[in-house]
Order: C-alpha cells, then sequence, then structure tokens
C-alpha cells in the first residue's frame, strides 16, 4: 500500500461529516494487506463526577489513577538518549493562577470550568507550600491530630458513627484553588498523555478543560491520570483542588511542619506508540558472592500499533553493560505478542564474574531496554542502574552479601529552611556530602517516601534504604503519653486496610528497582493491628529478597510473629537491649530511632556502639535526626534573619522546638554532636 493511498483514505474520512475526535488508524500488515481501526476518543474514558464526600470516606483513596509503576525514565529513540533529552515530557511546575479558602464551602466551586471567572484570582509557585506563600497558618505539632484543642474527630468507621460531613463540611479546611494553562509542546502532540503529581498534601481533585479527571491522597507519592481523552494542543485549562485534610490526615500523622499544596513536580508525558509501562530488574547476587542471576519482568501498552499477520507488535531487546563500557554481561530478546497490555517475563539468565553492589563499592550495571515496531524502528529505550548484591536472614543475623550487616544510620526528614519540604537536588547532594563526610552508610525516609532523586543518589554512592510507606498514626493511639488504642487507625478497622495497603504497594511498585533499598518499612508509629498485617503480606507476596521493618508491635505484641522480620525499638537504653537479646534468639535488633539530638545531647553514643561487638543479633540503627525542622523568618522587633521552631508561629497545639532534633541545623550548618556522630560510626565498623 502506498503513502498517497494511505493519505487519501484519511482525506476521505475527513470530509465524512464524522465527529472532530473521530480518527482513522491505518495498520500496515504487509505488502498488499491493509487493517483498518476507527476509534472514538469519547469512549475511550467514562467520566467520573467528583463528590466531596471521599474527604470523609477512608474507603476512597484513589479515583481515575493509573496503577502505580516504576520510576524508570525513557527516550523516543538512540538520539535523544545519547542526549539525555526526555523529550517525551513537560514539565508545568512555574507560576500557577491560585485562590485560598478557608473551607470546602467558601471556594470557588466552578473555577475548574474553561470559561470560569478567575479575575479575583492570585498566583502562587508550583511547587511549594500555600503556608509558606503567605497562605493559612503554618503549624508544627508531633504526636497530636492538628484539630485537636479546636475540634472534636474520630475516624469514621471505627465505631464512632457515620462522621458525615467532618473534612467536607468543616468550619476550617483550607482549600487550594489551582489553575494552570499551557500548550502542548510538539513532542507530545498526537500521542497518549498522562500527568504526574509527584507530590500534593493531603487530597486533590483534578479536572482538564472542564472535565473531571480524577481524585487522589497519598500525599508523598506520585499520582499520575491519563489525560488523553481531553487534551488538545493550545489552551488547556488544568484545574487542581487541594484540600488540607482529608481521611488521609489521620494516616499522615508524622512529626513535622503541617503544610498543604503541590509541593512536588507536576510532569506531562507522552506515551510512544509501544510503551514500557513498569519494570522489574531482578538482578541478585548468587551465594558464592561473584556470580549473578538476571531475570525480569515487564508490562508493554500498546495502542494504535500496527501488527504483522501473526499478530506480533514488535520486539523487545535488553542487554546488561558495564557503564561507560560495551562490555555485554547479559542480553536477550523476546517478541511483543498482540493486546493492549502485554506481561513479558524474561526468564533467569546467568551473569559471571559480576561485582557486589555495597556500601563500600556501590558498583552499578547498566540495563538497556529497546522497544521496536514492527518495522523494526526503535520506538523506545529505557535505562535502568541495577546492582547485584544479596539481603539475607542468616541464623538470626542480617547479611549483606554473605557477611553482617551493621547500619550506622540515621532518620532523615526532607527539609528546606527555605523552603519546608520543597528541597533541591543540590540540597539532596549536600546531605549526601555530609553522609560520608560522618560515616553515615543507611537511611531511614521517615516517615514517607522521599523524591526519586534522592533514591538514585542513594543507589550511587552506597547508602543503604530503609524504604518508609506513608504512615504515621500515632495520634489514634498514644494520647498525652498513654499506649489507648481505643480508635487506633488502620488498626483492625476494616475500612481503612485498603488504604495502607494501597500505600505499601505503591511504595513498592514505585521503587522496587533501587539497590539501595535494603529494607521496606511499613510506616512508623501506628501501633499494630489487622491492616499492619496485610501491608506485611502484601509485601511478602512480591517476593523480592529484601525484608521487612516495622516498629510498632513492640507495643501490640500479639502480632509480633507476623509483622516485621526483625525486633525494632526505638530509645531503648543498652541494658534493656542486652536483656532482650539474650532472652531472644529468633530476629535481629535494630534501633530505628535512638539518640534522639536535641539540644546539647547524643553522649552515650558509645554504650550502643559496644553491643555491636558483644552481640551480632545487634546491628545498630538509625539516629533521631539528620536535619532540624525550622524556617527562615525575619524579626519583627529587629529586623534580623532568624531560624523559628514550631510555637514561634502562634501554632496551637504545637511541640514547640522538638521538632529541633537533628545532628545538623535547617540551614545545613552542622552541630558540635555530630563529632561523636563521626568518631563512633567510623570507630565501629
Amino acid at each position: 500500500m502506498s503513502n498517497s493511498y494511505s493519505l487519501q483514505v484519511a482525506a476521505d474520512f475527513a470530509d465524512s461529516g464524522y465527529e472532530e475526535n473521530m480518527s482513522i488508524h491505518i495498520f500496515i500488515l504487509e505488502e498488499g494487506e491493509c487493517q483498518m481501526a476507527l476509534e472514538n476518543k469519547k469512549l475511550d474514558k467514562e467520566e467520573k463526577t467528583p463528590d466531596l464526600a471521599w474527604l470523609d470516606d477512608p474507603e476512597v483513596f484513589r479515583v481515575g489513577q493509573i496503577k502505580a509503576h516504576s520510576d524508570h525514565h525513557f527516550f523516543d529513540g538512540e538520539e535523544t538518549y545519547q542526549k539525555q533529552e526526555e523529550s517525551l515530557c513537560q514539565c508545568l511546575n512555574g507560576t500557577w493562577q491560585f485562590a485560598w479558602s478557608k473551607n470546602p464551602a467558601g471556594r470557588p466551586a466552578d473555577f475548574y470550568r474553561e470559561d470560569a471567572d478567575v479575575s479575583g484570582f492570585g498566583t502562587i509557585q508550583v511547587p511549594g507550600h500555600m503556608e509558606l506563600a503567605g497562605f493559612d497558618r503554618i503549624h508544627y505539632i508531633n504526636t497530636m491530630y492538628p484539630w485537636e484543642g479546636h475540634e472534636y474527630r474520630r475516624p469514621a468507621k471505627t465505631g464512632f458513627g457515620e462522621q458525615k460531613g467532618q473534612f467536607s463540611e468543616a468550619e476550617y479546611n483550607p482549600v487550594g484553588s489551582y489553575r494552570c494553562v499551557f500548550d502542548l509542546k510538539p513532542a507530545l502532540r498526537n500521542r497518549r498523555v498522562c500527568i504526574s503529581f509527584e507530590g500534593v498534601e493531603k487530597a486533590m481533585y483534578v479536572w482538564l478543560n472542564g472535565h473531571f479527571v480524577g481524585y487522589a491522597e497519598d500525599s508523598f507519592t506520585p499520582s499520575d491520570f491519563d489525560l488523553t481523552p481531553w487534551i488538545r494542543e493550545k489552551g488547556n485549562v488544568l484545574a487542581v483542588e487541594v484540600y488540607k485534610h482529608s481521611t488521609a490526615s489521620y494516616l499522615e500523622d508524622q512529626d513535622f511542619f503541617r503544610f498543604s499544596g503541590i509541593f512536588r513536580n507536576v510532569v506531562l508525558y507522552a506515551k510512544p506508540e509501544l510503551h514500557v509501562e513498569d519494570l522489574w530488574a531482578k538482578p541478585v547476587l548468587e551465594t558464592d558472592g561473584k556470580t549473578g542471576s538476571f531475570s525480569m519482568e515487564l508490562t508493554v501498552s500498546a495502542r494504535d500499533v500496527a501488527t504483522d499477520k501473526t499478530g506480533q507488535l514488535g520486539s523487545v531487546s535488553w542487554r546488561i553493560v558495564k557503564k561507560g563500557t560495551d562490555d555485554i554481561r547479559g542480553a536477550g530478546t523476546v517478541l511483543i505478542e498482540g493486546g493492549k497490555e502485554i506481561h513479558i517475563q524474561i526468564p533467569s539468565q546467568t551473569i559471571p564474574d559480576v561485582r557486589p553492589w555495597s556500601h563500600e563499592d556501590p558498583f552499578l550495571y547498566l540495563l538497556e531496554i529497546r522497544v521496536k515496531n514492527v518495522w523494526g524502528e526503535i520506538v523506545e529505550i529505557v535505562p535502568y542502574e541495577i546492582g547485584f548484591r544479596r539481603i539475607a536472614m542468616d541464623h538470626g543475623i542480617m547479611t549483606l552479601n554473605g557477611k553482617r550487616l551493621i547500619l550506622h544510620g540515621v532518620n532523615r526528614h526532607e527539609w528546606s529552611a527555605e523552603g519546608g519540604r520543597v528541597i533541591t537536588e543540590a540540597q539532596m547532594r549536600w546531605d549526601m556530602d555530609c553522609f560520608h563526610a560522618h560515616n553515615i552508610d543507611s537511611v531511614r525516609t521517615c516517615h514517607y517516601p522521599d523524591q526519586i532523586p534522592w533514591y538514585y543518589l542513594c543507589d550511587r554512592e552506597g547508602i543503604y534504604v530503609m524504604a518508609e510507606t506513608n504512615l504515621e498514626s500515632h495520634g489514634s493511639w498514644q494520647k498525652m503519653g498513654a499506649v489507648e488504642p481505643s480508635w487506633n487507625v488502620p488498626g483492625c478497622a476494616k475500612a481503612w486496610e485498603a488504604a495502607v495497603v494501597d500505600r505499601a504497594s505503591t511504595n513498592f511498585e514505585l521503587l522496587k528497582n533501587h539497590p539501595s533499598i535494603l529494607f521496606w518499612s511499613l510506616g512508623n508509629e501506628s501501633y499494630a493491628g489487622d491492616g499492619i498485617r496485610a501491608m506485611q503480606q502484601m509485601l511478602e507476596e512480591k517476593q523480592d529478597g529484601r525484608l521487612i521493618h516495622y516498629e510498632g508491635v513492640f507495643h501490640n505484641r500479639t502480632y509480633e510473629k507476623e509483622i516485621s522480620h526483625m525486633e525494632s525499638q526505638m530509645y531503648t537504653p543498652p541494658a534493656r537491649i542486652e536483656k532482650w537479646l539474650e532472652e531472644n534468639e529468633d530476629k535481629p535488633f535494630v534501633l530505628c530511632e535512638y539518640m534522639h539530638d536535641m539540644g546539647n545531647s547524643l553522649g552515650g553514643m558509645k554504650s550502643y556502639m559496644d553491643l555491636l561487638e558483644k552481640y551480632d543479633r545487634f546491628q545498630g540503627g538509625f539516629i533521631w535526626d539528620f536535619i532540624d525542622q525550622a524556617l527562615w523568618v525575619e524579626d519583627e522587633v529587629t529586623g534580623r534573619r532568624v531560624l523559628r521552631y514550631g510555637g514561634d508561629f502562634d501554632d496551637r497545639p504545637s511541640d514547640y522546638a522538638f521538632s529541633g532534633d537533628g545532628i545538623v541545623f535547617a540551614d545545613r550548618t552542622v552541630k558540635p554532636a555530630i563529632q561523636e556522630v563521626k568518631y563512633y560510626y567510623g570507630t565501629y565498623k
């Protein structure tokens, strides 16, 4: 079939009276054969009606979202790959139109309409927090929920009545109404286009060109939506409604400043005709310490793609090379069979003489995946840096590559004295350099997933990661210092289980390819019950070789056989650790938090370090914590620039300077106490 004939067919249909968004696709099978398909994009996706009641319902936490997938980058050909130009991505960061409302009732409810009057809107920077842009109040609180003393609330569907309207009809539940008008850059046009919100606190509704797209919670993992049915080349109106509180607030009771807004990147991305939706690379170091095995699972999507007469869409080829060389250590090719979503399993292949990944030698190999269509043209290249290592449990001792693992770690909030949790890659780089300078070899991402670049940095720098799920419900079970779990969530409340399992699953699916991640953590200080157990079971079913961590069973021993592969405690005195190790033999002991570095503290490290030499099953821990949470402000009296902590913003209830417990000041000046860290972490290997 000639090209001129193809164009004539398209032209005939263009004049035939079909709707504007009706398209024709011509699939070339082989010479003389042709297959046509008509598609109405209006029928591609059923549009849902948004409901404010979702804010009050723990069983509604994602609507219209693309399922969680790996964090891989992709390129549309060799040229862009070699230049590292992600031509199919378009960043929407920058100045957005914005209106702040004290509560849902006072919000501009029709702002998402293309013809809405937004003449009264101001502007805001994305990414950023509403509170640091001059809207709403700055508030720091540790254990309690931020509304304590102001509003009586109990989690819905936990035996305390319906709790109807507790957030959707609240007198105080700030709403940010965001609008962004954009043109689609040429490389993204006439393709499947999606959007990724990498971080939004706490709940959001999304519209495009007046059409409702979806709803999302889980502030610290990306929320992706397919925009294809409604996007156009120019003049797109993206509208996002962000709520400070929803049922997600019960699950995000972390010890930090309570912000809201779009605080991480917003990125459009277009999918090639054949696209790797999900990648799960499985490099493993065998027990001999020098042989590797490699297998892989891929999910490839296809849309409007030509097939040959056998129904094949193309092929996927892969290879593993030493970075910067042509030394190919493994390779293979597999054909892509017909279908809109194709799951491909690459069987295990032996990789001889591999260089193991570790803190001392974080050696990475480069996995390259090339996707070709039926004509043999490359339509997508996916690179990923992988490492061969083996995390295991050996007679109650955690080992890495066959050697006992010792964790010289810190807990690290994402923090900037200027931007709050909006941090730069330069600040990440400073943190990493500080780790190396002070013999820190591991980090716990307290108590939520970090920005994605941090994990790539840990891969390359050899930092062991405990990757924590976005979960802390401290205020639902610990009240004024007492353990009182009468309305703990998730607890055993069935209505809350799916939400927390989804959070753990999203954390896993996003980050599963990073060699630096040795442990999955189920969250922090959320007590223990059937919901946490379900998270554990979900991760164990993945069988990815990593160990699973959770501290909260310390307070509810009923679940200690079912939750956490290690005994994890906080601030336990050395004598009690020693007693536990003498009386228990089935698990290793880890301090997920210790040496609370507040004021002139951090003394007594040696007594913990001595345990490393006395007991093999004591395997170190993570100092609380790395960096103070404080903000630069101009003093009203002196005019000087000063750092202010919790309680300095008339925020009540507040835990005041309890946010200042890092080994580094909020402006990234090191504290004197860090000398102790460097000495003892460097001495006890």
